[in-house]
């Protein structure tokens, strides 16, 4: 359909504005096919925060399952999508300080001996949406989580295979995702104790099948307990290092002041640390006491371990406390 200049002016009007409710004419229906942002199929029912690269947030009310389907699995993405990775060609690269630098196809990997963890990937951002003041990056709100079945091979295995040195103290994690312009590779790095503890995995499959290609096929990296950017997809490069990586997203992105700071306030590189596990942020369970004690509600510790607060809790009448602590008698 051609457009007059006069369609173009009210074309433009209408971009600005906040909603394309109600909008029937044909230039209504072409400015919301424009603004309509793309969705990968099989992603349709989750929210799209970034059309490229892909950010798809999982509505709440999908996440009604312990394990979370395939298709309701949040989407994050540092770069672009690599297009046209085949398993028949794809090789994953171990080097550095390792006694004797190592290829390995996925047949490779296949034939050693698999483990199969449960594991909750969480955007170490899920959440920033109501953060004040606001804070720039992604606006999640609570979705950026999801727990899957991970099936590969242990990363201790794929590492003993190399023989790491024991100048080795760091592991280096790249995919075949590419940066565009200035932009830095997304490369990421865990200890070596992280790197060999028995559940950090490189898996190939996600809840019994093949890893999808948003999901980082054909191999990605499982570090169950520390914040998702750790598990790199699309993975196809493992290096050994002796000290800390010094790229911008282990020694700048990632990263969180020690102590107290102002919003928006600088910080000595030296007072950053990376950020690694997650703090919990609810907890769905059974209070079986609860006492008033100076105005605060208490519960006892066990009914909340590892937790230091929580914001509110529910008794089992269903009466809401605005604050809750465990009883540190109980």
């Amino acid at each position: 359909m051609p457009l007059s200049r006069r369609d173009l002016l009210s074309l433009a009007a209408r971009a600005s504005g906040v909603g394309l409710v109600g909008l029937t004419s044909p230039i209504d229906r072409l400015l919301a096919q424009a603004v309509k942002p793309s969705v990968a199929p099989g992603k349709e029912k989750l929210i799209v925060r970034s059309a490229r690269p892909p950010d798809y947030e999982t509505p709440v009310a999908l996440l009604d399952s312990w394990i979370t389907p395939i298709e309701h699995f949040y989407v994050r993405s540092h770069l672009p999508a690599p297009g046209g990775v085949e398993a028949a060609t794809w090789t994953l690269s171990i080097d550095g300080e390792v006694n004797a630098q190592t290829t390995l196809t996925l047949d490779d990997l296949r034939k050693m001996p698999s483990a199969t963890i449960t594991s909750t990937l969480e955007c170490a951002g899920n959440g920033r949406a109501f953060f004040e003041p606001p804070v720039a990056g992604i606006q999640w709100m609570k979705g950026a989580i999801g727990t899957a079945r991970w099936t590969g091979v242990r990363l201790s295995d794929v590492l003993k295979r190399a023989g790491v040195k024991s100048t080795g103290r760091f592991v280096t994690m790249n995919g075949a995702d590419r940066a565009l312009g200035t932009m830095p590779d997304f490369v990421r790095q865990v200890p070596m104790d992280k790197a060999m503890h028995a559940d950090t995995i490189l898996a190939y499959e996600m809840n019994g099948q093949p890893i999808p290609a948003l999901h980082g096929f054909p191999l990605r990296a499982i570090i169950p307990g520390w914040e998702g950017a750790y598990s790199v997809k699309w993975l196809t490069s493992l290096r050994v290092i002796d000290k800390e990586f010094d790229g911008f997203w282990v020694a700048t992105g990632y990263r969180y002041p020690t102590k107290r700071v102002a919003p928006g306030s600088a910080v000595d590189p030296k007072d950053m640390a990376p950020l690694m596990g997650l703090a919990v942020k609810s907890l769905d369970g059974t209070i079986k006491k609860i006492e008033e004690r100076g105005g605060r509600i208490c519960v006892p510790k066990m009914a909340i371990p590892r937790v230091g607060w929580l914001a509110y809790a529910e008794d089992p009448q269903g009466n809401v406390f605005g604050i809750v602590e465990p009883d540190s008698k109980a």
